[in-house]
């Protein structure tokens, strides 16, 4: 019997040269319903998840060949599905360089299968889920318009390129536009778990949507942050 487009599992592919540990995680992930390859060079990797399109990469920082962040940021411009990174479990200097160039998430490395499934899961459901039929699924704001059904931006009719995880912070700032939402607030409604205080990643894509949106960095007039707060997406 042939399977549907509705019915294939999730493509997962991870790039990890430790052969031993990502053959392990990869039965642990089929085990639970997902179809994962895996790629153990970086400059290979760059060719495949821009050819393969993986509905999810799991990449590791460490590589041979170009490593994780370069891998990160070769292929965004044409891979927008959502990138988890492997970092070390201390440096949080990798975790904001993976942030920085696009990367959705991360996990601290060794990574509980457990915990890697859960955020892998999370990253897929922000991709599917079906939008509430409440909120309007195209919001303009002067030449910025930001269109759910498409999942696309355009700033004077031009399209914009957004990562999955840029593009839901910043859809769910415009639409609650004129509210502040607090870290805590961004940290359960996108990723489900509660905010740690320490924790930069929203901060960091804030800094990427900004400039791409035509907000000035240095002096925010539509994504201001409220200190003490949170963030508040002003109307016109």
């Amino acid at each position: 019997m042939s399977i549907t487009e509705e019915e294939q599992a999730p493509r997962i592919l991870i790039v990890e040269d430790d052969e031993r540990l990502a053959t392990l995680t990869q039965d642990y992930l089929r085990k639970n319903g997902l179809d994962v390859a895996i790629e153990t060079d970086g400059n290979r990797a760059i060719n495949r998840i821009i050819t393969e399109q993986p509905d999810l990469v799991v990449l590791d920082v460490m590589l041979p060949g170009a490593d994780g962040l370069t891998v990160c940021r070769e292929v965004r411009g044409e891979y927008t599905k959502p990138i988890l990174m492997l970092t070390a479990r201390t440096d949080d200097m990798d975790q904001v360089l993976g942030l920085e160039m696009g990367a959705d998430d991360y996990v601290a490395k060794p990574a509980q299968p457990r915990v890697l499934l859960a955020r892998i899961r999370a990253l897929l459901r922000r991709i599917d889920i079906t939008p509430v039929e409440e909120v309007p699924q195209r919001i303009a704001f002067g030449p910025l318009v930001i269109d759910n059904g498409g999942r696309s931006v355009t700033l004077n009719d031009e399209l914009v390129d957004f990562t999955s995880a840029e593009y839901d912070l910043l859809w769910l700032l415009a639409s609650n536009a004129g509210k502040i939402l607090s870290r805590e607030d961004i940290f359960e409604r996108l990723r489900g778990i509660e905010y740690d205080g320490q924790d930069r990643s929203i901060d960091v894509r804030i800094s990427r949507i900004r400039p791409k949106i035509g907000d000035d960095p240095d002096n925010p007039k539509r994504i201001k942050t409220v200190r003490s707060k949170g963030y508040l997406f002003v109307k016109e």
